[in-house]
């Protein structure tokens, strides 16, 4: 990847799990944990991937991405401010009555293609989505990300069938692997490994990423692009709470707001890596 390029996905990656805090803080409760996963791929789908058009989100020919694990919603809503689609204090606002950012992604926010939430039940829309694109000819290609605890829900395995019944090679789905869940560690609550076995099995071309590496992310989907006749799965490896030291790999931030001195805490490490990073 191109150095100077990386270095602003590096950057913009900060600001992204910058507004998570910012969010999750102010609403005092929500996700942080797994939206911190996945903030790094994110980044990169929306700033370096997706064909997307923040000023007109609605376009036909825009590619579309749905987030399964609708609970790490701070992560969506950061990026799509970072990307111009709202302005980044809305993050403030998050889950407050009446605001436009609530617990889950709605359909009516910009740049939101789905609404979700109910675990299993994203990538079935991205399927139906990526065969709409068929039957209509369209050019676009659907995104999903789920959560490696999600995958454990039985409507995930019905839709990876029907996607390689329908060779939907306009699919790409990525599974956040940061081994942890509410309950504990994916492997003692209901272990779904091996994941990457699972989706072959099922018909898919699968691809390994370390999640925190651009390199890494750019060789994964563009090995995507060059599939013909399979829907993707790239299963990334991430860490839960990545980029604030005290919350990474801890499953008691799954589900946790941070309070005034975690929130301070979590912020200034942030704003030193973002000086590093800009320095």
């Amino acid at each position: 990847m191109d150095e100077a390029l990386k270095k602003q996905l590096q950057i913009t990656a900060c600001k992204v799990r910058m507004g998570i805090i910012e969010g999750v803080y102010n609403a005092k409760s929500g996700h942080p944990g797994g939206s911190l996963s996945i903030a790094d791929t994110l980044t990169y789908l929306y700033f370096a991937k997706m064909n997307i058009y923040p000023d007109k989100p609605d376009l036909p020919d825009r590619d579309r991405f749905v987030l399964s694990k609708g609970h790490t919603a701070p992560a969506l809503y950061s990026t799509l401010a970072q990307r111009g689609y709202f302005d980044v204090e809305e993050m403030k606002s998050l889950r407050h009555v009446g605001a436009l950012l609530q617990g889950h992604p709605c359909i009516h926010i910009p740049g939101v293609d789905m609404s979700s939430g109910s675990l299993g039940q994203g990538i079935s829309a991205a399927a139906g989505m990526a065969l709409s694109g068929k039957i209509s000819s369209q050019p676009y290609k659907v995104y999903v990300v789920l959560g490696d605890g999600e995958i454990e829900e039985g409507q995930v395995w019905e839709a990876a069938m029907f996607a390689a019944h329908y060779q939907l090679d306009n699919l790409v789905a990525i599974v956040d692997n940061n081994g942890l869940q509410i309950d504990g560690k994916i492997s003692d609550v209901c272990s779904p490994y091996p994941i990457t076995d699972k989706f072959k099995a099922f018909g898919w071309h699968v691809i390994e990423m370390d999640a925190h590496d651009f390199d890494s992310i750019e060789k994964a989907f563009n090995e995507a692009e060059t599939v013909a006749n399979q829907p993707v799965a790239i299963i990334q490896k991430s860490v839960k709470g990545k980029g604030v030291s005290f919350m990474e790999d801890q499953v008691s931030w799954h589900g946790t707001a941070p309070n005034a001195e975690q929130y301070a805490a979590a912020m200034e490490e942030l704003q030193n890596t973002l000086k590093g990073l800009e320095g």
